[in-house]
């Protein structure tokens, strides 16, 4: 339901505005002056306003500007029993939705009402698509090794030097492809992926190179290869240790002269691509053992970046944590949790296998699954860092917790039983984590008030003395 300001000093036109639009099941509150209106929208989420221009203590234009201050995305209607082409242009200027003049036709100002909250929400869906379109975050953290990175970063995107980075799985080796790409002077021009450990190695030459029509069975047509599409851009070899040592024959070729050839063709073609390469292998060890190239791996390790596991600069997590946190909740759509001192400090004494993914991962496991504060007991429960906790494990430590055993599924004769068991056990830790406060634990587990009290009496629980 959309929450509607009226902002009016008539309490007529109030009172006339409100019956009409909560008639519309809009939910309205009012006030009757811009002063008292600005802490309203400060404080609240509308998803419009009704200004009046003219009204004592603080002019509707003043309001509008200061209310795009505070909100720059809330539609404002401007209302005036003036109304001028010359007001209606200005309010247009100040970046009001629309002029309504009074006393306003109701169909046109339920028309009106309609196309802002329409575009309000166009707004919001085209910011959340944006960020979600835009794949390039910031390098987080102030940790030593995280500074080098970003200086080494500056130096070299300008160039035209390759970039080996290396690191586990998980630790922002991508990231760090992006920005160099981003600063470099190709930032125009498409930065094209390929991730060799997920192409098999019969289609790993036919996915950087093309192929012709007919050159193997299942070549139905001819295919542009990521070098040809990166042309002019970046190509980001990620995974390259476990490229097929054909592949990295061609690739080498490739470095060496500029040029490609498809496969099952016989015309070389020229290309302008900067190669950027990761992998979580030791590739000396790889050389070592006949898998990788000494000359590709000396080709493109022109500059060596090492990206640090989470573990080695655990000063670094509250920050990624907290942005993954905000980022996270915008996306859904949900206030911002919080997250205490002693959960912050559980995160940073977890082992972190999976790297930022992993802490990305957890962040958003912890929002799903916390109540409004995120504390030290639900990283306990619900930490997963090494894949030995999952879910199902840490409900039962949450049943457990209550009932103070672990369950024994032979006593159910049925699923029935076993519902009804679960069920209790969940309300009774609830009721018990929110001190018996009835009506906490029923908007904590989204219920009604009525129905809690049903299910207390059904399964007899009882507060402890």
């Amino acid at each position: 339901m959309a929450k509607l300001l009226i902002i009016d000093d008539e309490r007529a036109i109030r009172s006339t505005l409100r019956e009409i639009l909560e008639y519309e099941n809009y939910e309205v509150e009012d006030i009757d002056n811009g002063i008292d209106g600005l802490e309203l929208i400060k404080k609240n989420n509308f998803d419009l306003v009704l200004c009046d221009i003219k009204m004592n203590k603080m002019d509707g234009m003043e309001v509008l500007e200061q209310g795009l201050i505070l909100k720059p995305d809330l539609p404002f209607i401007m209302i005036s029993g003036h109304g001028t082409v010359e007001t209606a242009v200005e309010a247009s200027k100040k970046g009001a939705f629309d002029f309504v003049s009074k006393p306003p036709d109701l169909n046109r100002l339920l028309i009106t009402v309609r196309n802002a909250l329409d575009r309000g929400t166009l707004v919001t869906e085209t910011k959340v698509l944006k960020r979600k379109a835009s794949k390039t975050r910031h390098i987080l953290g102030a940790s030593e090794s995280i500074n080098k990175i970003k200086e080494t970063i500056d130096r070299v995107a300008p160039t035209e030097a390759r970039v080996l980075i290396t690191g586990a799985n998980g630790s922002g080796k991508e990231l760090v492809a992006r920005w160099i790409h981003e600063k470099s002077n190709r930032a125009e021009a498409p930065l094209v992926e390929v991730n060799c450990a997920a192409i098999p190695s019969e289609l790993i030459e036919s996915e950087l190179f093309g192929h012709e029509k007919g050159s193997f069975t299942s070549a139905v047509k001819q295919r542009i290869g990521k070098f040809e599409l990166a042309n002019g851009g970046t190509l980001f070899l990620d995974e390259i240790g476990d490229m097929s040592l054909s592949a990295q024959a061609k690739v080498l070729r490739a470095l060496q002269e500029h040029k490609i050839t498809k496969v099952g063709g016989e015309k070389e073609q020229e290309v302008n691509v900067r190669v950027l390469a990761a992998t979580n292998k030791d590739l000396l060890k790889e050389i070592e053992n006949g898998n990788f190239r000494m000359d590709l791996y000396h080709r493109l390790n022109v500059i060596n970046i090492h990206v640090p596991h989470l573990t080695e600069r655990i000063d670094d997590i509250p920050e990624i944590a907290q942005h993954f946190l905000e980022e996270i909740c915008n996306e859904y759509g949900m206030p911002i949790k919080k997250i205490s001192e002693g959960a912050m400090s559980a995160l940073q004494a977890l082992p972190w296998t999976g790297n930022v993914r992993e802490l990305h991962n957890m962040i958003e496991r912890l929002i799903i699954l916390s109540d409004k504060a995120i504390t030290e007991n639900d990283v306990n429960i619900f930490a997963n860092p090494s894949g030995g906790t999952n879910i199902g494990t840490a409900t039962g430590q949450l049943f457990a917790a209550s009932a103070g055993s672990t369950t024994n599924y032979d006593k159910f004769t049925n699923f029935q039983d076993y519902k009804d068991h679960a069920e209790k056990e969940f309300i009774k830790f609830k009721l018990e984590k929110n001190n018996w406060n009835v009506s906490k634990t029923a908007d904590d587990i989204d219920i009604q008030r009525s129905h809690l009290y049903s299910k207390i009496e059904k399964f007899g629980l009882k507060r402890a003395e």
